[in-house]
């Protein structure tokens, strides 16, 4: 065997090896679960745009993975990229018929619960939301962004991708406000694990709420989000569709999944879609 034909030719990086597609499969789709397939690609532009272009065909519980996004996307357009295996890029197709179509609202907000749960078992690390899709860590003494969830209507059901930050190193960042489960002290950065504890967090999480159609409270989905939601309890400031904008107290997150202002001229204002800016004070630093 020649150098260049040596199992290691497959990836430049020891400390970044692929994911074990078989391991997953075995560990993950079990008759009467809620995942009925896996793939994992090497690399694709957006798994969540591969699984909505095929979403007439998919069966609830698809998940789709990439060892590399190149066009990766967030919320308001934003893009999401990082080193290939640094991170976990996937997306699951989810069809919840039992649950009226106004109550899909609440799956980004469950997934966020199911990832941050699943991690803190998975990892060891303390993780934090923030309203609605970001999942936030501590690195020296600061609350970053390491994750991101994006949800989209897609044929019969909605299709919902997750880019998570792993491994990535200080000087691999994208921006100084992002971070990785590496420099938040992770007691483990082992991708098919954290993969399988996502995957079995969302799977408890969505049944839960399935099984009470939806209904946040009843689920108890909505205590837990507002359990874990690091906006809440901040000066915000909300920049809302129409380039207007509304600066805050965050007082709770209310039945339809909206995350409530508290003004200063007395209002309770509920915000439905927006970017949050958490503010250290009235007029603050940003955070």
């Amino acid at each position: 065997m020649t150098p260049s034909d040596a199992p290691q030719s497959r990836w430049s990086d020891l400390d970044r090896p692929p994911l074990n597609v078989p391991a997953l499969r075995r560990g993950l789709l079990r008759p009467g679960a809620l995942w009925t397939a896996l793939d994992v690609v090497g690399s694709t532009g957006s798994t969540n745009t591969d699984l909505a272009a095929r979403a007439a065909d998919l069966t609830e519980g698809t998940v789709l993975v990439a060892e590399e996004q190149t066009a990766g996307r967030g919320r308001l357009e934003r893009t999401w990229t990082a080193p290939a295996r640094s991170g976990l890029f996937f997306s699951v197709y989810l069809t919840p018929g039992n649950v009226p179509a106004e109550r899909w609202g609440w799956l980004p907000l469950l997934t966020g619960v199911a990832a941050a749960t699943g991690l803190a078992r998975a990892a060891g690390v303390d993780m934090a939301l923030k309203w609605p899709n970001d999942l936030l860590v501590t690195v020296d003494g600061q609350e970053r962004k390491t994750g991101g969830i994006l949800a989209e209507r897609a044929g019969d059901g909605v299709v919902i991708g997750i880019g998570l930050n792993v491994s990535l190193r200080a000087d691999e960042l994208p921006a100084p406000t992002a971070a990785s489960l590496a420099l938040a002290g992770a007691v483990s950065t082992d991708r098919e694990t954290l993969l399988r504890g996502v995957l079995r967090s969302l799977e408890h999480w969505y049944g839960l709420w399935r099984d009470a159609d939806g209904d946040a409270a009843a689920s108890g989905l909505q205590e837990a989000y507002a359990a874990g939601c690091a906006t809440l309890g901040r000066t915000v400031r909300a920049q809302l569709p129409g380039d207007r904008t509304l600066t805050g107290e965050a007082v709770a997150v209310d039945g339809d999944g909206r995350i409530v202002l508290a003004t200063g001229d007395g209002l309770r204002e509920p915000v439905s879609a927006g970017d949050i800016v958490h503010l250290r004070g009235a007029e603050g630093g940003l955070t």
